[in-house]
């Protein structure tokens, strides 16, 4: 039975008009669309080991065995069961597989949306090989076409949608790094005709991080590259990788590519963050149907590569630091190495975390979380995790290389009255750039 408080804050939303029986009806529509041999294999091969649970960090914070990562996919693997396995048949004539409830579905979007980062570390764990977290972005496509996801992240999605980006219409882009170049007394180039590199952003860097856009530009001024913004294809953040919103994902990952195609860039440098790099970097080849045509490369890449060639040159910090590992960068993304390698070219003595690199835990909030406002008692707990490692290393920088991540770190810090800055990888090479 539901408590009073739950009736008051039911930790689901409905978007639009759609009466319940069509809701369900584009549910299962969209996950019987994306079942496909790999998803079909996945679903089979569980061994109901519950190592993933060990792995998920909501489910060791809470201790509550709902949070169990394999638990997320079930209206996924029911339709699946009885809509497309080998005895599909059989099983609905059996009665052995219901389908999916509307209340099912309402229930399990506090569960792949609240609860959830996608951030792999279950898929890691699993011995079977079961990308977990691809399975629950599947489910959150049926979710999306449902009209069943948490308001605020639908209303990032409307904005997306409107303008190519959750900060600022493009054409008011010029005006917005015009006044960062100003406030920061660095010159940020925009709408240029031509470049070699094209610079993108997240929207926290058009707002209230705009140091770490001034930073960028700062240290690529310094090495000497030809760049640009461009208002036609400027935020990397990407909503609809994470809300489940297949066409926004596309439409925003073609802004950027097709955007630096026009204007001749043989590169798009992504800012620090994290889906920003899992949208862009490992799927926007899908939308081509071969190679893309340009290089894409995450800000620590960059920072890394410039650094090894002498393109710019840093002071040793001479202190000692420690690093959480953003988990779309390097639990997903692969750049375990180049992060640290950076960190030494600062001079930094890296004490590491007791969970770190690919078995790191998410701060909490990737994955859309730390949009969904409802979510934040289960980030604050999934926080005191991170902050009890850090606290164990007793180190003086606590690094990340995820503006998203810092974001969600910063607040969790907030909250639990932590005293601990969080330092952005780019911001520290900026700041100890030797000019």
């Amino acid at each position: 039975m539901s408590t009073a408080t739950e009736h008051l804050h039911p930790l689901f939303d409905k978007q639009g008009n759609t009466n319940d029986a069509d809701r369900l009806k584009e549910a299962v529509s969209s996950f019987l669309t994306d079942f496909g041999t790999t998803t079909a294999v996945h679903l089979e091969a569980c061994v109901h080991c519950g190592l993933c649970a060990q792995a998920c960090h909501f489910h060791l914070a809470t201790g509550d065995a709902k949070y169990t990562p394999i638990l997320k996919l079930e209206p996924l693997r029911r339709a699946y069961q009885r809509e497309a396995s080998a005895f599909s048949p059989w099983l609905k004539k059996l009665g052995w597989y219901k389908e999916p409830s509307i209340e099912d579905l309402e229930r399990w979007q506090e569960l792949v949306y609240d609860s959830c980062n996608m951030c792999g570390r279950c898929t890691v764990a699993c011995p079977m090989g079961i990308d977990i977290a691809e399975l629950v972005r599947d489910t959150r496509h049926g979710m999306y076409k449902a009209g069943l996801l948490p308001e605020r992240m639908a209303l990032m999605d409307r904005t997306a949608q409107q303008w190519n980006s959750t900060a600022t219409p493009g054409e008011d882009l010029p005006d917005i790094l015009a006044e960062v170049s100003k406030e920061h007394g660095v010159a940020i180039p925009c709408d240029l005709a031509s470049a070699d590199i094209l610079v993108t952003a997240a929207p926290a860097e058009l707002g209230e991080h705009t140091k770490a856009m001034a930073d960028a530009a700062k240290i690529l001024n310094q090495s000497g590259v030809r760049w640009t913004m461009h208002q036609e294809g400027f935020d990397a953040s990407n909503i609809g990788f994470n809300n489940g919103d297949i066409a926004l994902q596309e439409k925003l990952t073609r802004a950027l590519i097709d955007t630096a195609v026009k204007i001749g860039a043989h590169t798009v440098l992504l800012p620090e963050c994290g889906h920003a790099y899992g949208a862009a970097r490992w799927e926007a080849a899908k939308w081509y149907g071969k190679a893309l045509p340009v290089r894409v490369i995450h800000m620590t890449e960059f920072l890394d590569e410039m650094l090894a060639n002498g393109k710019i040159k840093v002071n040793k910090i001479k202190h000692t630091a420690t690093f959480h590992d953003p988990c779309q960068i390097v639990r997903r993304g692969g750049l375990e190495a180049a992060a640290r390698r950076v960190l030494s070219q600062l001079g930094l003595e890296l004490v590491e975390l007791e969970s770190h690199g690919t078995t790191g835990f998410c701060c909490g909030g990737g994955g859309g979380v730390v949009s969904n406002q409802r979510a934040a008692p289960l980030r604050h707990k999934v926080f005191a995790m991170k902050q009890a490692q850090v606290e164990a290393t007793g180190t003086q920088h606590f690094v990340t290389s995820c503006g998203q991540c810092r974001i969600t770190l910063e607040m969790g810090a907030k909250n639990a009255n932590w005293d601990k800055k969080v330092d952005s990888l780019l911001e520290m090479v900026a700041d100890n750039m030797v000019l």
